[in-house]
Formats: structure tokens, C-alpha cells, sequence
């Protein structure tokens, strides 16, 4: 049975973030930065996945701070290294410094909604609130965990009970 898919809604820790970007005074460095994605995730940004957190200019410094989605993320290096091409690439007299910040701990409440539907455009049940797993394929909440891992670690895998397809869980963090 199909299930009506819920309205998506800002979490505080995503308004948090939105409050941050649109009162900063360098606009179009996050913009610049909408170009960046996690290299886990095609086509779910930095800035949607709820890494990206502060931008700051001293001089021709940029100095970009991120938060991992969790301890000892591998991706960590490539999504530094994609931040500092980015960014020299639209401005290439400043030197970029991208910071590791573990607080405010990253959280997936912090996740953009278009985040979760792009999770979803991709066959990964995006977390909710209510932790429940929505199947990506058919909207069924009748799922089964088969693997607490998936793909990566912050993925657990399950398998839907309405349309038999496995797929991948963002967990709730």
C-alpha cells in the first residue's frame, strides 16, 4: 500500500544554518560553493547535506568551516580538497583554508529538505525525525533492517516489504 509522503519541514538545526548563510556578507561564496558535492552522494551538495556551516574572509584569506557527517569519514579529504578547487577556481588571488570543526556536531536534522529529496531521487531513504524508513522506490514504511551498515557506515541497509527491493538508510543522527 502507498503511503502520501510527508511534507517536509525546516528543523531548527537546518534554520540555524539558513539564518547563518543569508545574514553573511559573502553571498556568493556559498553560491560558488552550491557546486560542491559529497563524493558519496551524486548530486547532494555540501551545502544540503548539512556539512558546510561558516564562511569567513580576512583579507584574501577564505577560510571555509565544515562538519563531518561522522568521525573518520573518508570522504573528508576529497569534499577539502573539491572546497579549495572551487573556490580558486572563481577566485584565484585568494589562498583557501578549510577547517574540520567537530562543534557544532553534525547532525542529519541539519540536512536540507531538498537534501532528502535528492537522497531519495537517488534510492536512499532519507532520515526523519520520527525514524521511520520510508521505502525510495514505492513510499512503503513497510521496510526490514537486513545490515546495519550499507554502503557507506552512515547507511544501514534494508530491504522493502511492499516492493522486495534492498536499499540503503541514511540513519537518523
Amino acid at each position: 500500500m502507498m503511503v502520501a509522503e510527508p511534507i517536509p519541514s525546516l528543523t531548527p538545526e537546518f534554520a540555524e544554518r539558513l539564518g547563518r548563510r543569508q545574514a553573511s556578507e559573502y553571498p556568493e561564496l556559498w553560491n560558488y560553493l552550491d557546486d560542491v558535492y559529497d563524493p558519496e552522494l551524486p548530486g547532494v551538495s555540501l551545502w544540503d547535506l548539512g556539512v558546510l556551516q561558516k564562511i569567513d574572509v580576512n583579507d584574501q584569506k577564505i577560510h571555509v568551516t565544515i562538519t563531518l557527517t561522522y568521525s573518520g569519514c573518508p570522504a573528508v579529504l576529497t569534499m577539502q580538497e573539491d572546497i579549495v578547487s572551487c573556490l580558486n577556481k572563481h577566485l584565484p588571488e585568494h589562498v583557501v583554508e578549510v577547517e574540520v570543526a567537530l562543534s557544532p556536531a553534525w547532525s542529519t536534522d541539519a540536512m536540507s529538505p531538498d537534501a532528502k529529496q535528492k537522497l531519495r531521487s537517488i534510492q536512499i531513504a532519507a532520515p526523519n525525525i520520527e525514524n521511520e524508513v520510508r521505502c525510495p522506490l514505492c513510499n512503503s514504511l513497510e521496510t526490514k533492517l537486513i545490515s546495519q551498515f550499507g554502503s557507506t557506515s552512515c547507511k544501514a541497509l534494508y530491504q522493502c516489504q511492499q516492493c522486495s527491493e534492498a536499499f540503503d538508510y541514511f540513519k537518523h543522527f
